[in-house]
Formats: C-alpha cells, structure tokens, sequence
C-alpha cells in the first residue's frame, strides 16, 4: 500500500512525497481512512510509529478542503491539539508545517516556561490550527486570547502521560470549553482503566486503532542487558562510550537530579553530555536538544516525560542508565532508536534492586533481552529473573565473581533468563 491508496489530496501528497515517504506504517494504513470520514477514533500506539502523520494528514485535509479565503484576516481556530510536553508539541506543530506546506492553513504552537509575548502576537495573526500543552492554554484562554468554541477536530496525544504528570483537571476543563460537535482522537501508549475511563468522556461511539509495542519496536532493535551495581554504572557507562563512539547517544535516567548527576560524573571523565528534564528552563531544553541534533553534544541524559519529544534520525544508542519500574516505558526509551523501517541499539544497567523491573520488562516484550557478561563491573549479588514458561533449562547465574566485587568476564553474550544460547561475540561494535 502506499500513500496514493489513501485518498490523501494532491497538495498533501506532494508534501509527503517530498520527506521522501512512500509506504505508510501500520497506524496510518488503519487511521487515516478512518479519520477522512471524520469518526471519532481511540489510538493505542507509542512515538516512533507514525502516529502524528495519522492525524495530522486527515486535519490538514479537513482544514483545507473548508478553507474559506474572504476569513483569511480573521481566522478562528478550527482544530486543537493537547500533548504533555514542550518538545513533543514543538514536534507536532513542525509535523503540521510539513504536511500542510502546500496548502494555506496555518497553525502555531503555544507552550509554558517562556514569555508569552511572542505566542499572543502569532495567535493575534489568524491560526487555523493550534498544539499546545494545558496549563498555558488554559492561561491564554483566562485571559482572552484564545477561544475554543469554534472547534471542529480535537486531538488529546500521549494520554497517559497527561495523566502521570497531573494534567486530568486541566484536560477536563479544556474538555468543557469546546463544542460537543467535534471530531475527537485519543492517543495513548496503554490503555490502563483510568485511560479508557478518560477516553469515554471524550469520544462518542469511536473506531480503534492498535500498534503493539512489541510488533513496532522490540523485535527490530538489538537489546542487551548488563549486571552491574548502581555505584559502577558511571563506570560501564564511560567505558561503553568511549569503546563505541556513538555519534548520538541516549542515556535514560530515572529522576531529574540523576540526570544532572550523570552529566556532571561524564564531565569527570572527559565526556561532554547534556541533561534534559523538567526542571530546566525551555530555552536550555532547547538548546540542549538542538545541540544534539546538530552533533555538536553527542550524549543527551533525559527523563522519560521529557524524552516524549525526542525524534532524532539515525540515533546510534540508546542507554537505560536506570531501568524503568513502569515496563510500557522501556519500550518507549528503546524507540528512541530503531524509527521507520531502520535497526537500532539499546542497552540497560540492571542492580541487584532492579532485577524484578527487568522481569516485568522481559514479560511484557515477550522475549528475553541477551545478557553480556564480558565487561569488568559484573554484579552477581541477586539471582537472574526466572526463565520464561517453556524456556529452557533453569536458572543460571554468571560463574565466579561471588559478592560485589568486579572482575572481566569471558567473551560471552547470552540470555538475560535462563535457556538462552551464547553468541560467540561482542556486543561492543565500531
């Protein structure tokens, strides 16, 4: 299937066709019909998969085809898209400057952690389309620079996330001031309860939409695990960058003073890295995060909210510094790496506290991730994961090396559960 197939309009192809897109993914092959005969529909589907293009392309499309010339100078915002972060917002809104170049609509993004000048004075232009994160709608709204009444295709992405970082007020405030006439579209990576709970208020009898994780990401990146205790992970972690020379890497922290710590420990050791997170400004997250782009920094420390914005082509590595104790959030780090159709690389630091994390991990992916022992910070204080049901063989545990104490291990690379067979070789590969 291509493109073509879709009954997307010329001026949307020309413009797909130009970012060198020829096939769509799955979400798009199932979400696009669907949201042209403008129905409502729930999306299960992580970043990485082409989720913004599925809703993006249909808009634009709606937009253009109502476009009315004598309103030009005094446009009203017809179409609304909520996301949680700064960077994903930023992301979207250059994804609908994409697609819609050929036509005239017209979006901006709004976004909190910087002055609002600049964001009153583009609204104050005439946008078709607008992205933007809750609390600062909410404030333009209050203070009557925004109107929501004529909104005619509403958008709510990374839901679960909305409702992890607080935003269940502000979204059903937002809910209330748009009309009930609309097209709606909810994205959510899981569909825990209070996920399903929030999309029956928004959606009226929608279609559904499912890309599983473990069929878009897990299978075509290249995992690896390592055993090392929490006060040697800086260690292993400089040891694998300089043996690498990744020309991008990803490390994944699970606090925010954690990712400040690991840039300072890097600087230690001669390694210029960044952090990104919640509590730096917008402009330094900026920066940050076009520094890495650009190639200028080569190693970028996030947190997973602030990570949702991250869309980086031809990352070489992703680094699980801590292991999430959420399972559905290690598949969105790995995704980092591994975008469209290319391979990728990821591998995680596991301590003796986070062997159970590591189990959920290995259950919700359905394979095991491969064990590499040949490193000089083995940590064998806790027994490995059980294998899966069927695996083979029982439990093992690496040889030697009793208590905490590092020691090289012999070039092996095998399973992280029980059963799995050694490769015969490294992990490290220029």
């Amino acid at each position: 299937m291509t493109f073509n197939d879709l009954g997307i309009i010329a001026p949307i192809l020309k413009a797909i066709e130009d970012e060198g897109y020829t096939n769509p993914t799955p979400i798009q092959q199932q979400a696009i019909p669907i949201l042209l005969k403008k129905k409502d529909l729930l999306g299960c589907a992580q970043t990485g998969t082409g989720k913004t293009a599925a809703f993006a392309i249909p808009i634009i499309q709606h937009l253009h085809a109502a476009y009315d010339e004598n309103q030009r100078f005094r446009k009203k915002i017809k179409a609304l898209v909520i996301t949680p972060t700064r960077e994903l917002a930023i992301q979207i809104d250059e994804s609908f400057k994409t697609y819609g170049k050929n036509t005239k609509i017209q979006s901006a993004v709004i976004f909190g952690g910087v002055k609002q000048t600049a964001q009153v004075n583009r609204l104050k232009q005439g946008i078709d389309l607008l992205v933007a994160t809750p609390g600062r709608l909410l404030d333009l709204i209050n203070q009557g620079f925004i109107s929501l009444r004529d909104i005619e295709y509403f958008v709510l992405d990374e839901a679960d996330q909305m409702l992890d970082m607080g935003f269940i007020h502000d979204i059903k405030k937002i809910i209330a001031l748009i009309p009930q006439k609309r097209q709606s579209l909810f994205f959510s990576a899981t569909m825990a309860p209070a996920i399903v709970a929030l999309s029956q208020k928004i959606l009226g009898n929608p279609e559904q939409v499912t890309v599983k994780p473990q069929q878009t990401t897990a299978e075509k990146i290249e995992q690896a695990v390592y055993f090392v205790a929490n006060e040697h992970k800086i260690l292993l972690l400089t040891e694998i960058l300089n043996q690498r020379n990744a020309t991008s890497t990803l490390v994944f922290s699970r606090t925010k003073h954690g990712a400040n710590k690991i840039v300072k420990l890097l600087d230690r050791e001669g390694i210029k890295a960044e952090a990104i997170h919640g509590n730096k400004s917008q402009t330094a997250r900026q920066k940050a995060l076009s520094s890495f782009k650009a190639g200028d920094t080569k190693v970028l420390v996030a947190t997973d909210i602030a990570a949702r914005g991250i869309d980086v082509e031809e990352l070489s590595l992703v680094v699980n510094y801590d292991l999430p104790n959420i399972p559905e959030s290690y598949v969105h780090r790995i995704g980092r790496t591994g975008r469209a159709k290319a391979s990728g690389i990821a591998i995680s630091f596991c301590d003796a506290e986070e062997r159970s994390y590591l189990r959920d991990i290995q259950k919700l992916i359905k394979q095991n991730v491969p064990l590499v022992e040949d490193h000089n910070y083995v940590d064998t204080r806790a027994e490995l994961p059980p294998p899966k049901q069927g695996g083979g063989g029982g439990g093992r545990r690496p040889q030697g090396n009793q208590g905490n104490k590092p020691k090289k291990r012999p070039n092996t690379h095998k399973s992280a559960a029980a059963g799995g067979e050694n490769k015969k070789r490294s992990f490290y590969r220029k």
